[in-house]
């Protein structure tokens, strides 16, 4: 059996899994704020309840709100800023006494779609979150593609491609550059793009539904954004050329993306023909702790990251 644990800044989910992806036990508990040690035993305590659940030892995989940096061995780029510059991987290793699995959320979400989701089957996936900041990751034959860096699927900060006059140089992203994706298709950047041309502040969900009753700034911002994705998307097909892209994060829940992005993106696509397909997630908000404990898996089986 399989554990699989989501270590969130607010909280930290464990989940059990058979060999057939069935689940078996869930629990969640709050993330210990600002305090390292008291995260990982967080950790411990949920694998101890999983493993007393499933009546054996399990394999264990993690999602992280970052990376581990292939030159030190330290997290890195996570906003649970507690755990930067830290050995989580070792240390975790060494607290639950065995070999385990992390990799970074969005890595964890593309492989859960890849394995048994949206995408199951598919050679090539692309896993895109779109939420609160917007992130990827990258699966080749059912194995994540971490990349030499520890930043494969690192989409949201590369600048806007093909950008248009009023979208230059861009807005300031945190990472210290102007217009990067995450800017422009996060939730917040699409809700920032609304209160610029209404002086209104709403959330995502309110702008869409504005626009689906025919509101015409809400119409004109939620045509924007497509064309951005649209643009954003292409770059990619151009580059990796998936099989399947799947979208997760709440602004995956818009149900006019998967119809009018396609629609777009094949101007900028290289390409007589785009067959790649654009779905959303199977297991949504679960995506990402299923994705976690099938690296678990996919240790014992002998699929380590690419």
């Amino acid at each position: 059996m399989h554990i699989g644990i989501d270590l969130g800044g607010t909280k930290i989910e464990a989940l059990l899994l058979d060999r057939q992806g069935q689940e078996l036990f869930r629990k969640r508990l709050p993330t210990p704020q600002g305090q390292y040690d008291a995260t990982l035993h967080t950790i411990r305590q949920l694998v101890e309840e999983a493993e007393q659940y499933a009546g054996q030892t399990c394999s264990v995989g993690i999602g992280t709100p970052g990376a581990i940096s292939p030159a030190t061995g330290l997290m890195k780029n996570a906003n649970s800023v507690v755990l930067n510059g830290k050995p989580v991987h070792t240390d975790l290793a060494d607290l639950l006494q065995r070999t385990i699995r992390i990799e970074n959320d969005a890595n964890c979400f593309a492989l859960s779609e890849a394995t048994d989701g949206a995408a199951a089957g598919a050679n090539v996936v692309f896993g895109v979150i779109v939420g609160t900041g917007t992130g990827a990751g990258v699966v080749v034959h059912g194995k994540v593609l971490t990349g030499a860096n520890a930043i494969g699927g690192e989409w949201g900060h590369n600048p806007l491609p093909w950008p248009v006059a009023d979208e230059l140089p861009g807005k300031t992203c945190y990472c210290g550059k102007h217009g990067c994706i995450e800017t422009w298709l996060s939730g917040p950047g699409f809700e920032t793009e609304y209160r610029q041309a209404t002086s209104l502040t709403r959330k995502a969900a309110d702008i869409v539904q504005l626009a689906d009753h025919g509101d015409t700034v809400a119409e004109q911002v939620m045509q924007a954004y497509e064309e951005r994705m649209a643009k954003s998307l292409a770059h990619i097909i151009n580059i990796l050329d998936p099989d399947v892209i799947v979208l997760g994060g709440g602004m995956s829940n818009i149900a006019r993306l998967y119809l009018n992005i396609p629609q777009r993106w094949g101007r900028y696509v290289f390409s007589d023909h785009v067959s790649t397909r654009l779905l959303p997630p199977r297991f949504g908000d679960s995506s990402g702790v299923r994705g976690a404990a099938w690296l678990g898996a996919s240790y014992l089986l002998g699929k380590s990251g690419c």
